[in-house]
């Protein structure tokens, strides 16, 4: 077993010790037994678990022997470009999470055509198409037909984090890129008017919890929303608010966002989600959550939803309730949701450009 799965496992059973001890039998020299069917139980929930985050054919280390400078590469392309334009941290953490959630991690967002996942709304204006595009070519020029598209996405988005000041994670790789992409399946994404109970099924769909759920939305700590998305939230929502906005809202923060998108302005303007802290990887997106100012109403709905609620409140460090921390969870969801679909074998190819199916 590797190193990895060992030390996953170990903090497995360190989680669980509450749920086994009921089992334990204290012996007259004051020694622990465990009963076995319990143990054996125990230890296949955490061989699962590190299944999970291994996922089906990738590892950590993946390209150690055949291209062990590919995690450098992608990281230095993506310094390159941060700092020209920031806007490629949040804009690759989207594009990640959409290709994981369209037929699973396949770099299938990248292809380009009239109709494929990468002409649709929700991606068509992401920021790090050319991160992706830059680092391949880089690869193709050291490591020719070695290093997969889909992996390189999901290294970027993990070192766009890093730069908003976010913490780092291991990232399996040993992903194949998909030959198919097609812009009617991207209707299944997670959209900003889901409700919880649909935001919830959509994650459990693809093998994530509640926890999960709360900890990816938070990933909108970074970036922006154009305001054709939530402008319905400003006007003519509710009849029980003078301003007829949504109720959840903050009404101070009601006339900031009007001012910001008023009824008939430009749809396309873009503003933070996370106000105040748009281009910081931190907890600061829970507490506008918490004091009604999130700007979509599926991320509102965190806090005023009571089963979701309570995940926001552990990230925020409430008192009475076991914390969270956001940064090393957020590395442990990402792990699972780029695991999803995953392709290896003949299922996938390494494409030569991301582009385009070889």
């Amino acid at each position: 077993m590797s190193s990895m799965k060992l030390s996953q496992l170990h903090n497995f059973l360190i989680n669980y010790t509450a749920i086994s001890y009921s089992y334990f039998h204290c012996l007259s020299m004051g020694s622990f037994f465990i009963h076995t069917p319990t143990l054996l139980f125990v230890l296949s929930i955490a061989m699962g678990a590190a299944a999970l985050v291994q996922g089906q054919g990738t590892r950590v280390g993946f390209y150690s022997r055949t291209c062990p400078q590919a995690e450098s590469i992608v990281q230095k392309t993506v310094i390159s470009h941060f700092q020209s334009n920031p806007a490629i941290a949040p804009g690759l953490l989207r594009m990640h999470f959409h290709d994981c959630f369209v037929r699973g991690c396949d770099a299938s967002i990248l292809i380009n055509g009239s109709s494929t996942e990468k002409t649709t709304g929700p991606n068509r204006l992401l920021n790090g198409y050319d991160v992706i595009d830059d680092a391949k070519t880089q690869l193709e020029a050291a490591c020719p037909g070695v290093v997969s598209c889909a992996d390189i996405l999901a290294l970027a988005t993990r070192d766009s984090v890093v730069l908003t000041k976010g913490l780092t994670w291991k990232v399996p790789t040993g992903r194949k890129d998909g030959r198919v992409s097609l812009a009617s399946e991207v209707n299944n994404l997670p959209g900003p008017r889901d409700s919880i109970e649909v935001q919830k099924q959509k994650f459990a769909d693809k093998g994530l919890t509640d926890q999960d759920l709360v900890t990816l939305v938070g990933g909108h700590t970074i970036g922006t929303s154009a305001c054709q998305f939530f402008k319905y939230r400003l006007y003519n929502f509710s009849t029980t608010t003078a301003n007829g906005a949504d109720p959840s809202m903050d009404a101070a923060f009601v006339t900031q966002l009007q001012a910001l998108c008023p009824a008939d302005g430009d749809g396309s303007r873009r503003i933070a989600l996370d106000t105040g802290s748009q281009n910081t990887f931190d907890t600061s997106f829970f507490t506008n959550l918490k004091n009604g100012r999130g700007v979509l109403e599926s991320d509102q709905k965190l806090w005023t939803d009571a089963s979701t609620k309570t995940f926001v409140q552990r990230f925020l460090g409430v008192r009475g309730l076991s914390g969270l921390n956001f940064n090393l969870e957020f590395g442990r969801s990402m792990v699972k949701m780029s695991n999803i679909g995953v392709k290896t074998g003949t299922d996938g190819e390494i494409r030569r450009v991301c582009t385009a199916i070889n």
